[in-house]
Order: C-alpha cells, then sequence, then structure tokens
C-alpha cells in the first residue's frame, strides 16, 4: 500500500509540474500568438513562384506587400527591370495560430523575386528602314547617324537633318527633315562645269560668252537644290536589352555601306549579256546565275523588254539629291516620223539623215546615291542646232501574226488530257513554255479591249484587230497595258508569268475569227 501511495504522490506532482509549465510557456510566448477566428479561413499562407514567403491574416494586404517589394528592386536600378511573378494563397482555419510580420513577408517575396530578374532593359531610340532596324542610345546619337548617311553626298554639311513628328501615324512616331542650314550666296562661274549627260561632250574652251556667262550668272543659283532620304526613316523610342544597343560608329558602318542587292534591269535596243554585265560591273557568270531559267548560257537570245535580274550595290538608306549645274554638251533632236497610211507598219524609210548639235545648259540633275534618275534643263544656248532624224512609217497593221514570246511549245491546239484540276481537256489555244518575266509581244496591231485579272486564265490581255479577229494572252505575271489602249504589232504588252489555272511559267496564247478559237500555229509566222 505504500508503494502505491508514493506512486501517487508522484504522478501528483507531475501533473502539477506540467501544469506550471505550460502556464509559463504562454506568458513567453503569448506575444507572437494571436487568436484566429474560427470562421472560415482565416490563416493565409503566401507563394511566390512556389516559395511559401509567410503566413498573413488577412490576405488583401498581400498586393501591398509585393508592391513594396517590386519598388525596392526597381529603385536599385536606373533602367526598366521585368520580375515575373506568380502569386498562390492558401486559406487553412486554425483556431490559434502564428502570422508573419510585415517586413518579413516582404523581405521574403524581394528575395525570391530578386531570383527571377529578368534581362535588364535600357532606354534607346529604335531607327527604322524599310526592314532594317537599329538601336542607339540617344537622340544626338541617331541625327548623328542620319547625317553621316548623307555626308558623302554633302560635304560642307550645307543641309541638316532633324526629327520631326510623323503626323500621319497615331503612335508616337518621328521622321525625317532635311533642310539648308544657311542661304549660300549666288555662285559664280569662273569656268562652266564639265558634266557628262546624254552625248559626247566637246572639249571646253578657256574663255566663254562674257553676256551668256552674266546672264546665268544672274539668273541662276547653282549646287544642291534639294536632298532628302529615299527610304522612309522612322524613329520611336523603346526599351531593348543592353547588348541591343549598337555603338553610334557600327551604326553608320551598317547603314552607309553599301550591299548587293537584286533588282529588275529591261533590256533594250543594242544590250548583249557583256554589255548589261558592264554598265551593271557585273561578271556574265553572275547574270546568268541570277537569271538561270531565261539566260541558260552565254550564248540565250535577249529580246528588247525582257525583264532580267541585276545586282545593284547600294547602301541601307540611300540619298536624293537634286543639282542644278551648268555644261556643255553633243546633243540629238528627237526622230520625226511622217505616217504612211498605205504602208504596212513593219515598213520605214529614212528621208533625212540626223545632224548632232551643240548646246550650253543649266539643268537640274537628280540622282539616286551615285546614279543619274532625272535631268530638267532651265535654260539652254543652242549653239549648232541640232537636226532630226525623219523617218517614215507605216501604219497599217500586217496580216501577220508574229510569235508574242520565243518558247518551247508545250501545249498545242486541241484536245488533250487536263494537266490540272479545273483545265479544260479541249485546249482553245498554245502553251509556249517560257520564265516569269519574259517580255510578252503584240502579235498583231489592234486595240486592247481588256486588261486584268481573267479567273482561269490569270492576267490575261485582250486585243481586238481591225479586220475583227482577235488574240488573248494568258497566265501573265504582269500587265503593261490599259483596255482602250491601241498597241502596235510587236509592242510590249506584258510580261509572262504563272497565274490562274497553271501548271508552271509558261504563257497561253489563242487567235479568235468570228468569236471562236483557231489554231494559232496557222497563224503565226
Amino acid at each position: 500500500m505504500s508503494f502505491f501511495t508514493k506512486y501517487v504522490n508522484i504522478i501528483k506532482y507531475s501533473h502539477y509540474l506540467a501544469m506550471l509549465g505550460t502556464a509559463l510557456l504562454i506568458f513567453v510566448c503569448v506575444p507572437g500568438i494571436q487568436k484566429l477566428e474560427d470562421t472560415g479561413s482565416n490563416k493565409v499562407s503566401v507563394f511566390v513562384n512556389g516559395t511559401q514567403v509567410g503566413t498573413v491574416k488577412d490576405s488583401s494586404e498581400v498586393d501591398g506587400m509585393i508592391l513594396e517589394a517590386r519598388r525596392r528592386i526597381a529603385s536599385e536600378s536606373d533602367n526598366i527591370v521585368l520580375a515575373g511573378s506568380e502569386v498562390v494563397l492558401s486559406g487553412s482555419t486554425d483556431v490559434v495560430g502564428q502570422v508573419d510580420d510585415r517586413q518579413t513577408i516582404v523581405n521574403n517575396i524581394y528575395n525570391v523575386l530578386s531570383e527571377s530578374v529578368m534581362k535588364t532593359k535600357q532606354p534607346a531610340f529604335e531607327v527604322k528602314i524599310n526592314d532594317f532596324t537599329v538601336n542607339l542610345k540617344s537622340i544626338d546619337d541617331v541625327i548623328a547617324l542620319l547625317n553621316a548617311s548623307k555626308s558623302e553626298y554633302d560635304p560642307d554639311s550645307e543641309w541638316k537633318v532633324w526629327l520631326v513628328t510623323d503626323n500621319s501615324r497615331e503612335l508616337n512616331v518621328m521622321t525625317t527633315k532635311i533642310e539648308k542650314v544657311s542661304e549660300q550666296n549666288v555662285q559664280t562661274i569662273d569656268k562652266p562645269v564639265v558634266f557628262p549627260i546624254g552625248g559626247a561632250l566637246l572639249k571646253m574652251e578657256e574663255i566663254y560668252d562674257a553676256a551668256f556667262t552674266q546672264k546665268i550668272d544672274n539668273s541662276f543659283e547653282f549646287g544642291v537644290r534639294n536632298i532628302d532620304f529615299d527610304e522612309n526613316v522612322e524613329v520611336v523610342q523603346a526599351y531593348v536589352d543592353a547588348d541591343k544597343i549598337s555603338t553610334l560608329e557600327d551604326a553608320i558602318e551598317a547603314v552607309t555601306k553599301t550591299s548587293e542587292k537584286n533588282k529588275k534591269y529591261e533590256v533594250v535596243s543594242g544590250d548583249t549579256l557583256g554589255a548589261i554585265a558592264q554598265k551593271n560591273d557585273m561578271s556574265i557568270e553572275d547574270i546568268i546565275k541570277l537569271n538561270n531559267e531565261s539566260i541558260p548560257n552565254a550564248n540565250a537570245t535577249l529580246r528588247v523588254g525582257d525583264e532580267i535580274t541585276i545586282f545593284s550595290p547600294e547602301p541601307e538608306l540611300s540619298v536624293v539629291r537634286t543639282e542644278r549645274r551648268y555644261y556643255e554638251e553633243n546633243y540629238d533632236a528627237e526622230v520625226e516620223y511622217i505616217d504612211v497610211d498605205d504602208w504596212y507598219t513593219n515598213q520605214t524609210e529614212v528621208v533625212q539623215q540626223p545632224v548632232t548639235g551643240y548646246r550650253k545648259v543649266v539643268a537640274d540633275i537628280t540622282y539616286r546615291n551615285a546614279e543619274l534618275v532625272n535631268t530638267d534643263i532651265l535654260y539652254e544656248d543652242v549653239t549648232v542646232k541640232a537636226v532630226a532624224k525623219i523617218v517614215r512609217r507605216g501604219t497599217k497593221t500586217p496580216p501577220t501574226y508574229v510569235y508574242p514570246v520565243w518558247g518551247r511549245l508545250s501545249s498545242g491546239f486541241g484536245r488533250r488530257k487536263a494537266p490540272k484540276r479545273g483545265a479544260s481537256t479541249f485546249h482553245k489555244g498554245i502553251d509556249l513554255a517560257v520564265p516569269i518575266g519574259t517580255a510578252v509581244m503584240a502579235s498583231r496591231g489592234g486595240t486592247v479591249t481588256r486588261a486584268g485579272w481573267g479567273s482561269g486564265y490569270g492576267y490575261c490581255v485582250y486585243i481586238q484587230h481591225p479586220d475583227g479577229v482577235s488574240t488573248r494572252y494568258g497566265h501573265l505575271s504582269k500587265v503593261l497595258v490599259k483596255a482602250g489602249q491601241t498597241v502596235s504589232q510587236g509592242q510590249k504588252i506584258a510580261l509572262s508569268g504563272n497565274t490562274g489555272v497553271s501548271t508552271g511559267p509558261h504563257l497561253h496564247f489563242e487567235v479568235l475569227i468570228g468569236g471562236s478559237q483557231v489554231n494559232p500555229l496557222n497563224y503565226l509566222k
């Protein structure tokens, strides 16, 4: 019995000690424990980017904490800083529970967001020229780049580039405006400028007629009259990665250096592959490589009006300028024609041979970079008047049809197996296989009755001839005439293509008599 009593006393004393310890613990820890209401989810755990950053009583406080952490990150940089954040709130209900103080949670959010800070974006000015874009640090760099682009054609910096608001755009976009810095004094002419334009130049004399010199000196101001960029330049402010901002030197190099760009060249009378290559500073091999379908080798035939692809060295930003110049030159008068109604259009006769003249000229000459674009003669003093070449020519259309293109006969007239869904099993014309862009000539002279899209024909041209016969030209890539226009035999009316219901590049050609198609091969010469 005495053993049992001792055991009970021990239990009693231990129970009292446990109760006393619990009371002391509550007394010591009571500042860190809040009694939570037992209605609903009143304890909210906050997770940012998958990491728990603390527990709050009121979830409405979380947005403010995240904003404070973001402001601290932003204040540490002068540039735009992006930090991704995905916030998840998880609620629970506890009668009692511990929540974290605001600053602790803000610090935890700051640490999590700092780990997810994206690349710093820096303010820059984006210069866009067609598809080319370069970013510069300041507006001064943009102005310096644009001025450098025109410096080759404005060595004395008489013209200055300004940036102005582009009112045609809804967004805040700037574009360029070039103005002369100050008006220059009228230039006097000590010696006329020798300038090669239109015909062979004669050797300039040392002394010129004083009256003429005085006259043009008082009437014209010479030099650059206008300068502008050929491409549309757009400048906008943006925020970009630091490594996307170019130095001014690199930007000038990228914009002003010339690169080989493809452009179209129309074959003119007298052209050969060698002549075209020489005119465009290319090799014959380069021309063949660019036009391997239409020019398979150096012996390929070129026709006047054909369009071929050539290289053209051009900078990203081209400069167009107009210069007023004085020069002297040999010149030829325009050919004069006398129409003879009893002759066919392929009959001509020269009745007067030309004589080259000589004149003194003041002209506005427009260039695109170094290429001459246009000459507008403002004044001329003719020393020797040119005599025009006079030619008699026929006006009557020959009763013959010429091939509109020279190409391989890929499909004849008549019944056939339809080569493509939608194509007719009775071929109402002939197909001449030629590369896209081949010049298409009028088989006979007449009046254009249709020029444009023609359903299965694609782009097409219809020509009505004086005797009621008509011809049709289909699957064109480009139409060069308009309805109602009169064309002569052999005149360029279009470029061949592959439009409409077509299985490959070719010209579809028809001859219609009385409104019905006939076999063109019976009429072509």
